[in-house]
């Protein structure tokens, strides 16, 4: 399967719609099993702290606005950025501001997830 910057910008927008929506089956098989992803608070998530979240709900997103920065595709991996414009409630806490994103998307079997990622407040 070769990767495009199209297909992972798509499948940007569908995460933003599974976490609008708290859609657990697609975050779950969207996400890899080995998944380590850098939280703004410096903490480590794995996928199944992440599922976690979302399965209680620990996570209210009121707004998620998406800017795409970047994309790059390198072999069967790629790396995008992209910039929310967020506000919501992350385990109890009231989060807002825009936040930087980067992930890294990996091809296993014709199949593409987020391999690895982190999160940083910019503003």
């Amino acid at each position: 399967m070769k990767l495009v910057k199209e297909e992972i910008i798509n499948l940007e927008f569908k995460l933003i719609e599974a976490i609008k929506t708290n859609d657990i089956d697609f975050i779950e098989n969207i996400l890899h099993d080995n998944l380590l992803f850098l939280a703004p608070n410096g903490q480590i998530v794995t996928k199944e702290m992440d599922l976690t979240s979302h399965k209680s709900k620990q996570m209210i997103v009121e707004q998620l606005i998406p800017n795409f920065e970047d994309c790059n595709i390198i072999g069967d991996t790629a790396v995008s950025v992209v910039v929310y414009d967020t506000k919501g409630v992350m385990l109890g806490q009231h989060i807002s501001g825009q936040f930087r994103y980067i992930r890294n998307w990996k091809v296993f079997n014709d199949h593409i997830k987020i391999v690895s990622g982190a999160c940083l407040q910019i503003s």
